[in-house]
C-alpha cells in the first residue's frame, strides 16, 4: 500500500504554513554562522598569542582558522540550515512516468542477480526499462544478467562496452535510452521497494529547471567489520547531512552514480558522462553550470556495499577527493550562474586547505596534547564539538523519521558511532590529501 502525503512523518511532511523563502534561510544561516565564528575568534585570542610564540602569529592564525574558525563556521551554517529546512511538497507519490535504469557492470556475476531482483520488486507504476552494460568483464556477468532478467520478466537490454571506464559504459547506454528520465545504479546497490517511485515523484514535483535528483545511498554491508561499521554512520549522518543541506539550497553537488535520476536530454546536451575519475561529480557540476538545479530525495533509499578493508577505503576516499578537484577544474565556482551553487562549490575550494591543516597540524597537535603540550590541540578546539553533536542529533532524528515512513529500522552500531565521532576525520583527511596530490601529479586514474 502506498502512503499518501498525509501519512508522512511531521519532519518530512509538506511545507508548514509559515514558509521561509530559501534565500531568507540562506542569509539567516549565514548570520548565525558568522556570529559563531566571531565569538570563536574573540575567545581564542589567548590561544593565538600562545601558539604564535612558537610559529609566528600569522602562521598561528592560519592553523587555528583551519582547525577551529572555518570548521566552526561551516558547522554553524549547516546546523542553522537544517533547523530551517522543510522538504518541498510532493505533487504526487504515485507517478506513472516510464524510466530507464542503466547499470554499468564489471565482473559482477555474483551480485547482479540480487540487484535486478530488487528492480523487479519496485512499486513504481510506470514501466522500468533496464540497460546492463558489461564493461570488459572477465567473468559471466552478461550471461548471468540476461538469464536472470528473463526469469524476472524485466524489460531489459544487455550490451557490451570493451573500453574500460565507467564513463565509457554509461555513454554506451545513453543513445539507447528512449525515456524522458534515466537513472544510474551501481551493480552492488540494492533499491528499497519504493526507491524509484519516490525519486521519480521528486523529479515530477520539482520546478522545470531541476534536471537531476540524487537518491539517498546507505550502507548495506555495515555488519562486516570495523571499516564498514564506521562508514555506516558517515553515510547515515555525514553524507546525508551534506546532501540535505545542498538540497535545501537546490544545488546538490553530486548526483552520485550509485543511484540518481537525470533528465536524459540534459545529459545529452552536455555531451554525456565525462572522462574523469569522479565522472558523477563533474557531470553534476556541468549540469549546474547550465543554469539547472539538482535536488535530493531522502525517501529514495538504496543500499550499497562499502569498502571492507582499509586499503580499498583509502582508495575510494582519495578517489572522491581527486574527483572534487576535477570538478573544480571543469567549472570554477564563480562560473556557476546560481548564487547558492557558487557558495556550495566555493566551499570546496577551501577543503584542501582544511584537510592539509588537519593532517599536518591537528593530528600531530593531538599527539603532542597527549603528552601535555597544548600548543595546537587544547580546550578551545572543543568549541566545534557542541555544534557537531547538535548536527548529528538533528540528522539522526530526521533520518529516524525517514526510516519510519519506509518501514526500516536503524541498526544498533554503538562501536561504529564512537569510532565515527572520535576517529573518522583523522582517517578521511590524510586520504583526501593523497587524492589531491594524485591529481596534482597527474597519476594514473583507476575506476575500480
Amino acid at each position: 500500500m502506498q502512503p499518501n502525503l498525509s501519512e508522512l512523518h511531521p519532519s518530512i511532511r509538506p511545507s508548514s504554513p509559515k514558509y521561509i523563502p530559501v534565500r531568507a534561510k540562506f542569509w539567516i544561516s549565514q548570520a548565525i554562522a558568522l556570529a559563531w565564528m566571531g565569538f570563536s575568534i574573540v575567545i581564542s585570542l589567548p590561544w593565538v598569542y600562545d601558539l604564535g610564540q612558537y610559529v609566528t602569529h600569522m602562521v598561528a592564525v592560519a592553523i587555528i582558522a583551519g582547525i577551529s574558525y572555518i570548521p566552526g563556521y561551516l558547522n554553524a551554517f549547516m546546523v542553522a540550515s537544517l533547523l530551517l529546512d522543510r522538504q518541498p511538497r510532493f505533487k504526487t507519490v504515485a507517478p506513472l512516468e516510464d524510466i530507464t535504469i542503466v547499470i554499468a557492470c564489471r565482473n559482477e556475476e555474483k551480485g547482479i542477480g540480487e540487484t535486478l531482483t530488487r528492480i523487479a520488486g519496485q512499486d513504481h507504476a510506470g514501466n522500468i526499462q533496464v540497460i546492463v552494460v558489461d564493461n570488459a568483464s572477465t567473468d559471466r556477468t552478461a550471461d548471468v544478467a540476461r538469464e536472470i532478467g528473463r526469469q524476472l520478466g524485466l524489460d531489459m537490454l544487455v550490451v557490451s562496452e570493451r573500453r574500460p571506464g565507467k564513463h565509457n559504459a554509461l555513454n554506451r547506454a545513453l543513445p539507447l535510452v528512449t525515456t524522458r528520465y534515466v537513472a544510474t545504479l551501481d551493480a552492488d546497490t540494492l533499491l528499497h521497494p519504493s526507491a524509484i517511485r519516490y525519486i521519480v515523484a521528486r523529479m515530477l514535483s520539482a520546478p522545470a529547471d531541476v534536471c537531476a535528483v540524487a537518491g539517498a545511498v546507505l550502507v548495506r554491508n555495515s555488519r562486516k567489520n570495523f571499516w564498514t561499521k564506521i562508514q555506516e554512520w558517515d553515510y547515515f549522518l555525514g553524507i546525508a547531512s551534506i546532501k540535505r543541506l545542498q538540497g535545501l539550497y537546490q544545488g546538490t553537488l553530486v548526483a552520485q552514480g550509485a543511484f540518481s535520476l537525470y533528465e536524459t536530454e540534459a545529459i545529452r546536451k552536455i555531451g554525456g558522462w565525462p572522462d574523469a575519475i569522479g565522472e558523477d561529480i563533474v557531470l553534476t557540476w556541468r549540469l549546474l553550470g547550465t543554469n539547472r538545479r539538482v535536488f535530493f530525495e531522502p525517501l529514495a533509499v538504496a543500499f550499497t556495499d562499502v569498502p571492507e578493508t582499509g586499503k580499498h577505503f583509502f582508495r575510494q576516499r582519495s578517489r572522491w577527493a581527486r574527483g572534487m578537484i576535477e570538478g573544480l577544474k571543469a567549472i570554477k565556482p564563480w562560473e556557476h550562474p546560481i548564487m547558492f551553487t557558487r557558495f556550495l562549490t566555493g566551499y570546496n575550494l577551501i577543503m584542501p586547505y582544511l584537510d592539509i591543516v588537519y593532517t599536518f597540524c591537528w593530528i600531530p597537535g593531538l599527539v603532542a596534547a597527549c603528552f601535555g603540550y597544548f600548543w595546537i590541540v587544547g580546550p578551545f578546539t572543543l568549541l566545534v564539538l557542541p555544534l557537531t553533536i547538535l548536527q548529528n542529533y538533528i540528522l539522526y532524528r530526521y533520518q529516524k523519521s525517514v526510516f519510519h515512513v519506509l518501514g526500516l529500522k536503524i541498526r544498533r552500531n554503538r562501536s561504529g558511532f564512537i569510532a565515527y565521532v572520535l576517529c573518522y576525520q583523522m582517517l578521511i583527511s590524510p586520504m583526501s590529501v593523497w587524492g589531491y596530490l594524485q591529481e596534482w601529479l597527474k597519476l594514473r586514474r583507476v575506476w575500480k
